[in-house]
């Protein structure tokens, strides 16, 4: 399965799973909202029973006052109720319409109310007139039987709120409880399904960024095995997706490197032993055309020519020249193609060391500082640098005393070494091609020089991982400066 769709699924079933958790939350929020819905219809169905209570309370208490008096001010509170009594009678009606059994509760105390007041209420109010206007009508037995009726009427509706409120409290109980528990279940329920959310997807990402990572890792690995040098490794990646298609990209590159420098060892190798064999087969007519003018010089004796002489003599130093030559492009063409071992070097001892080997005129003094390093570098290579500036600085020299001064400084990344002489001096427009392999600023035949010497420098110091450059005004000397990186 490729990587994309792996993460696809992963992405869809998180994406279900939070779907479910709304779906669900929002089932059981409508359950919390249906149950908190019926507490508070059970509380205004209270609250209306309760305003029933007091409107029939206010009926008899208004007919009762009216019998003992005969005063119409107390059938006020009875003509207030009775006209409030309807709307609150429908508003009882209304909510309680989903309970039947309330319903049943709600038409027997309705049916009370109109009993009583047809059959009591308003007989009694109509007696107690006649009465008060003067009829002379003994109607104290038809009182006595009304008040009576009335009273079992008021008793039975009372029974009947009694009961209806009884039931609607239980109600609500069931209500309120069920409330809580669904609360508490859309608690648990979200809790635990979102958990499960969270889990599932930290799962998820950890597989695929493991799974990911380690492959990753082994393409880290390749990488680094390859940058030191082990083309021969490869990853086996299985897997058939995005990351195996780069695993086998690594994999062709490592053996498309392998393959490039097998074939270019091996044409190293060609031109080490081809640069030899030149060496060799050039240097051999070199020794022999030298050999060959001292034969001449020495059969002919006196009896040479001066000219000839001169022109054997002439012949013999451009020989050298030519073996220093391919001697220094033999040097040039082998710096980083071959091993060099690194040790510890006193830079203050290789000095002196290389100072005695050159063997420099009575004419020159050479100073260095009293503090010199010591490094662990390749002493070879060091070594040649500081010859071959020394050795051109005396070779160039045009006075009559001649100064070489050795400088150092340390940076936080390299070591600064310089070398300065009071010679010629150098045109600025030349201090670039002077490193140019056969570049010289003089004449051949004027001071024996290949041209390969500071190409050579440069070269070294640039492997190194440092840089070089020279510093000169004509007739004012020359100093060469070079960055010899820390290890």
């Amino acid at each position: 399965m490729k990587l994309s769709v792996k993460l696809f699924v992963g992405f869809l079933l998180i994406s279900a799973l939070f779907t479910a958790v709304a779906i669900v939350n929002f089932r059981l929020s409508e359950d919390v909202i249906q149950n908190t819905q019926w507490v508070s219809r059970s509380q205004i169905v209270v609250r209306n029973s309760a305003a029933l209570q007091r409107n029939i309370i206010d009926l008899e208490t208004g007919i009762r006052g009216y019998l003992l008096n005969g005063n119409e001010t107390f059938l006020i509170p009875y003509t207030q109720a009775k006209d409030q009594l309807p709307s609150l009678f429908n508003e009882i009606t209304a909510f309680t319409k989903y309970s039947p059994e309330q319903i049943k509760k709600v038409e027997d105390i309705i049916r009370f109310q109109n009993e009583w007041q047809q059959n009591y209420a308003e007989p009694l109010i109509a007696i107690t007139r006649a009465d008060t206007l003067g009829n002379t009508k003994d109607y104290s037995a038809t009182i006595d039987s009304l008040v009576l009726g009335e009273k079992i009427l008021m008793d039975s509706m009372r029974v009947a709120f009694k009961d209806f409120n009884a039931y609607e409290y239980r109600i609500r109980g069931e209500r309120s409880e069920r409330l809580s528990q669904s609360i508490e279940s859309t608690r648990q329920v979200s809790t635990i399904l979102t958990v499960i959310s969270v889990i599932l997807g930290l799962g998820w990402a950890y597989y695929i960024t493991r799974l990911i990572t380690s492959r990753i890792m082994k393409m880290v690995n390749l990488a680094d095995k390859i940058s030191k040098g082990d083309y021969k490794t490869q990853i086996v990646d299985d897997a058939k997706d995005e990351l195996s298609m780069l695993s086998h990209s690594l994999n062709m590159m490592a053996k498309t490197i392998d393959e490039s420098f097998s074939e270019l060892d091996r044409k190293n190798k060609e031109l080490d032993q081809f640069a030899y064999v030149v060496s060799h087969d050039l240097k051999a007519p070199l020794r022999g055309i030298e050999v060959a003018s001292r034969w001449v010089e020495e059969d002919m004796g006196r009896e040479l020519p001066e000219n000839i002489r001169e022109y054997l003599t002439m012949m013999r130093a451009r020989v050298h020249r030519m073996e220093n030559l391919i001697n220094g492009i033999l040097a040039l063409a082998r710096i980083g193609r071959t091993t060099l071992i690194e040790e510890q070097v006193d830079v203050k001892e290789l000095l002196t060391e290389t100072i005695d080997l050159l063997a420099l005129p009575e004419r020159f003094k050479v100073t260095m500082p009293a503090h010199l390093p010591v490094l662990y570098t390749a002493r070879v290579q060091l070594q040649q640098v500081f010859s071959n500036l020394i050795s051109n600085a005396a070779k160039y020299n045009n006075k009559p005393q001649g100064r070489i001064n050795i400088a150092y400084e340390e940076q936080e990344n390299f070591h600064v070494f310089s070398v300065a002489d009071n010679g010629p001096g150098i045109d600025k427009e030349y201090h670039d091609r002077i490193f140019i392999i056969f570049q010289t600023l003089q004449e051949r035949d004027a001071v024996e020089s290949t041209g390969v010497g500071l190409a050579i420098v440069k070269k070294i110091v640039e492997w190194q991982g440092g840089t070089i450059h020279v510093d000169s005004t004509p007739d004012q000397g020359s100093t060469f400066t070079f960055y010899w990186p820390k290890k």
